[in-house]
């Protein structure tokens, strides 16, 4: 078993983020798909498509609630909505699914999970997305999380490479536990997830652990209990896809989305106060911090 390398500035030197150039475009610093958001959670496709963008993504796309989508078209005028129709209990309809999949090859990275609402449609989105075997990292999160178990083998199957997000209760559900048992170990909870998925696993703490799928694990000090807020998850996410959209690799996309979502947490502690300030204003400070040296 490998041994746990603290995760800070040094060590993402042997992680570097890949290089633009100034006379680079929008289109070789990738295509983001989010495909998240509700009509009670609008704000989570906000903060994580903002994530994305803060992250470095050239362009982004996101799919959403159609009752929410020119809201949100406007609240985030770089981005193209895609407003698809829903069921009446707040999840995307399955006759939207294959104009998901359509949308889902031209991305550089997809985002799934912030916001959306557990159900039927989303099954089968996820199994429809997962037999496609598109060669494009998938970042997975909040109410994705809880359909995965049963779907091991596909995901452990993806072509493209996969990031997990769990909080200790999504990864309960991963790993078909009791929440008292990966509160107990995290680290081991995290190794289990990144082997039975095949996936680059985070579990969230104050000791944030990353572990991908070869073994490798990594371990973050928390940006303090201010990071514990709602939306927090949402622009872990964003950022993490925008790192992968811009062509890191699923596990320099974590790294980099782990360090960077715990770094803005320290400064905002130190500027605001150690808990109060908002998960919207941790991704302004996202582009400074990726340049700081």
């Amino acid at each position: 078993m490998s041994e746990v390398i603290e995760l800070n500035r040094a060590t993402l030197e042997f992680f570097p983020l890949p290089h633009h150039p100034d006379d680079g475009d929008k289109e070789e610093r990738g295509r983001l798909l989010v495909i998240a958001g509700s009509r009670e959670l609008p704000g989570a496709a906000l903060l994580a498509g903002i994530g994305g963008l803060r992250a470095g993504a050239g362009k982004l796309q996101i799919a959403t609630a159609k009752s929410i989508s020119v809201q949100l078209g406007i609240a985030i005028p770089e981005a193209r909505v895609i407003g698809l129709s829903e069921t009446s209990e707040g999840c995307i309809a399955e006759e939207e699914v294959q104009r998901l999949l359509d949308w889902a090859p031209d991305a550089q990275a997809v985002l799934l999970g912030c916001g959306l609402q557990h159900g039927a449609p989303l099954d089968t989105l996820l199994d429809k997305l997962f037999a496609c075997g598109l060669e494009v990292p998938l970042v997975l999160d909040a109410a994705v999380l809880g359909s995965l178990a049963q779907r091991a083998e596909a995901l452990k199957a993806w072509p493209g490479g996969t990031i997990l997000l769990p909080h200790a209760g999504e990864m309960a559900r991963l790993l078909r536990v009791e929440r008292k048992e990966i509160a107990a170990d995290p680290l081991r909870a995290a190794r289990s997830a990144a082997e039975t998925y095949g996936a680059v696993t985070l579990i969230k703490g104050e000791y944030s652990h990353i572990v991908a799928p070869d073994g490798r694990a990594f371990r973050f000090k928390g940006g303090g209990v201010g990071l514990a807020t709602s939306g927090s998850g949402d622009t872990l996410a964003g950022i993490v896809g925008g790192l992968a959209a811009r062509g890191a690799d699923p596990l320099t996309a974590a790294l980099w989305g782990v360090y960077l979502h715990g770094e803005a947490g320290r400064q905002l502690t130190q500027s605001v106060g150690r808990v109060g300030f908002l998960a919207r204003e941790l991704l302004d400070l996202v582009p400074r911090l990726m340049e700081k040296r």
